[in-house]
């Protein structure tokens, strides 16, 4: 007969393996699985014995259909008295779809109407459908024009052995821990298996059965075949009593020992407890321990484990670092063994700086997964090397310059390094004890996997320097400028600090924007507009979340109008103004598109701050702007919003930015460069981003 061993995939070439040792025939793999033929002895032996398939399917039907009808007919070929009669109960499951089949419960409808007519033309009786637990599964897989029609032969999930009542986060499955020791290449007869990463247990259990020679399948209760009418309770109980056999025999002799620790004490309960029900707490020794602080246990041996992998914000700068560090421990600690571990993310893997023989790739469920496998050196060839050495070096020297300084002028968030170095392309913004990493696009010309190594080896080297906790790095990737990109919402969770500039107090997010609601380069051009701000009627146009405004009202402006086309900033803008406690009425918040309201303003300024965005083409404007190519005639309608002895502070970022001080006076205006009197010290070592000028108007 001829059957599908379903398995995740990345499980196909040891599972072909493992059905050979079982005696399988005609052995093929496939996409999640492998086909395979066998008699009735060695079908039983492959669901008792199988420590990879997930299920074992019994094939009823193969062929080509062309529509639901085609499908209906080759169900209903099938003679189903053959193998359950009417008394069973029946599920139909299905799965693929194609061009003509866009509903897979259409097509389990269809499946399960052709069982049924064919039993009431063959007995005028039919079966009953049970959704739960049902004596009979049938499964129908649609792929392209081919359906392929099974009995699930093996019953509920083979990984589910029976031992394993609770699951701490992030489990995996009791079939993966045996695709890893095979694909560890993993004997039954190596002396030491250790997994410092433990959990709940699952790697270790699975493989001191597989030493005990226990049967994965021994202790379940349900299968697929028990109400199929070619079942052989006979031929069963003869694979089962040798499989009681083979356990009670192994279990007494085997030799090997287990060592697993997690620094969880709830999971190693629980993998005690589940060693303990599967019948093999006497070979495996569970202790409450760092990863960081475990030693091996003899000379050689291997190291085989699934460590975390983090989904929270900031988890995986702390596992990143963890991952580093537990390299390093290997390198101490275990010389000469073996290390095998798995892992979703292999930006983690490749901070343990291990060079790899074999990675293959596996799915954990759903996840995607690299399972690296490594052989380590004695202990006296290992060398460590030094991480991101000209980045460090450059970083200490800003940060010695620029905390003090910081320090001295009252302010606690400051750039510490911009693209100093080009192989290191990152901005580092320190915020109190957090650090904003900034990622520019690395040039076309530069590998990929070169750019990943030298962000790892940079972002594993910050937390030293700054003295800062890992998690407490935010990194973000900063691609060449194009429209609003700062404004664009992201999907991390809100990181809320409020910070201090001088006399002023800021609520920044860290994590939501591409932009933190501060920018860091205009300091100075707040300070600026707070010490021309007494007595005067202040407008802050392009206002973004108002800390120029604030720095006005601090100043002692007779009025404060803020203008942004934005709600979400407008708003901030407000919480800017009570964090620093201001409030009155001649403090004004105008949500509305700049461009437009500043043609129909009828009031005039002392003071105007202008900071227009690089580029903009929001939806909610009339028009696309471009400061090269507009300022001008925004200049020309601020004009008259000027009053006649008013300043016009404007600046903007954009790099090649040329400002034509002849056109400028055609305006009737002056324009007076101030570039260097506002670019701050930590922005020194890049002038050409930040543009800023007087203007008045020019009298005779």
């Amino acid at each position: 007969m001829k059957y599908f061993a379903a398995a995740p995939k990345g499980f196909e070439f040891p599972l072909s393996q493992e059905l050979t040792e079982l005696g399988a025939e005609q052995i093929k793999e496939s996409v999640a699985g492998v086909y395979f033929e066998a008699d009735l002895d060695t079908a039983y032996r492959i669901v008792m014995w199988s420590r990879l398939a997930s299920r074992i399917m019994l094939i009823l039907f193969e062929g080509k259909v062309d529509d639901a009808e085609a499908l209906y007919e080759a169900a209903y070929a099938i003679d189903w008295l053959t193998h359950f009669d009417k008394r069973s109960t029946l599920a139909v499951d299905f799965s693929g779809t194609n061009t003509w089949l866009n509903n897979t419960q259409f097509g389990a409808l269809k499946v399960k109407d052709a069982i049924v007519d064919r039993f009431r033309d063959d007995t005028d009786a039919r079966p009953q459908v049970a959704k739960q637990d049902p004596d009979i599964r049938i499964h129908a897989f649609l792929k392209r024009d081919y359906v392929t029609i099974s009995l699930n032969f093996s019953g509920p999930a083979l990984h589910q052995r029976g031992y394993r009542q609770q699951t701490g986060i992030a489990p995996i499955k009791e079939n993966l821990a045996c695709a890893l020791l095979r694909r560890a290449q993993w004997q039954v007869n190596q002396p030491t298996l250790l997994d410092p990463f433990c959990g709940s247990g699952t790697i270790l259990v699975e493989a001191a059965l597989w030493a005990a020679d226990v049967a994965p399948a021994l202790y379940r209760t349900q299968f697929g075949f028990t109400y199929w009418l070619g079942h052989n309770q006979a031929a069963w109980q003869a694979v089962h009593d040798d499989a009681i056999a083979r356990s009670q025999a192994g279990l007494r002799d085997c030799t090997v020992r287990f060592h697993g620790s997690d620094h969880n004490s709830k999971m190693i309960r629980m993998a005690r407890d589940h060693a303990q029900a599967a019948g093999v707490a006497h070979l495996i020794d569970f202790k409450v321990a760092n990863a960081l602080e475990v030693k091996a246990p003899v000379a050689t041996g291997m190291v085989l484990s699934n460590p975390p992998f983090g989904e929270r914000l900031g988890e995986f700068y702390t596992l990143l670092h963890l991952f580093y560090r537990f390299g390093l421990h290997l390198k101490q600690q275990f010389a000469e063994w073996q290390v095998c571990l798995l892992s979703s993310e292999p930006r983690l893997l490749a901070a343990l700086k291990l060079k790899y023989d074999k990675q293959v790739n596996l799915f954990n469920g759903s996840l995607a997964c690299v399972f690296n496998t490594y052989t380590l050196r004695a202990a006296e060839e290992m060398v460590i090397k030094p991480l991101a050495e000209s980045f460090v070096n450059r970083l200490k020297k800003n940060k010695k310059t620029i905390e003090k300084w910081a320090k001295k002028e009252g302010i606690d968030c400051y750039r510490l390094y911009d693209a100093d170095i080009p192989e290191y392309n990152v901005a580092v913004d320190r915020y109190q004890d957090y650090v904003v990493i900034q990622e520019y696009a690395a040039p076309a010309d530069i590998p990929q996997g070169t750019t990943e190594k030298r962000m790892t080896d940079l972002l594993l080297s910050l937390p030293e320097v700054l003295d800062i906790d890992p998690s407490n790095m935010v990194v973000k990737q900063r691609q060449r400028q194009r429209f609003d990109s700062q404004y664009e919402r992201r999907e991390d969770d809100d990181l809320l600090l409020n910070v201090k500039e001088y006399n002023a107090l800021f609520k920044v997010n860290l994590t939501q924007y591409l932009d933190t609601g501060l920018f860091l380069d205009h300091r100075l051009t707040r300070r600026l507009v707070q010490e021309k701000a007494a007595g005067r009627d202040v407008l802050n146009l392009f206002a973004y979340t108002g800390t120029a405004s604030v720095h006005a009202a601090l100043g002692g402006a007779t009025s404060v109008t803020t203008v942004d086309m934005s709600r979400t900033y407008i708003k901030w803008a407000r919480e800017n103004f009570a964090l620093n406690q201001l409030s009155s009425w001649h403090y004004h918040f105008i949500q509305t598109d700049c461009l437009a309201w500043i043609k129909e303003e009828d009031r005039q300024y002392d003071l105007i701050f202008l900071d227009p965005p690089t580029f903009s083409n929001s939806k909610r404007m009339e028009q696309t702007f471009d400061v090269q190519r507009d300022y001008l005639d925004l200049l020309a309608d601020v004009r008259h919003l000027l009053t006649p002895e008013g300043e016009i502070i404007f600046s903007n970022n954009k790099k090649q930015f040329k400002l034509d001080e002849a056109a400028v006076a055609g305006l009737g205006l002056r324009a007076k460069s101030i570039d260097r009197q506002v670019l701050p010290l930590d922005f020194k070592r890049h002038p050409n981003i930040h543009h800023c000028w007087i203007i008045t108007h020019a009298h005779d």
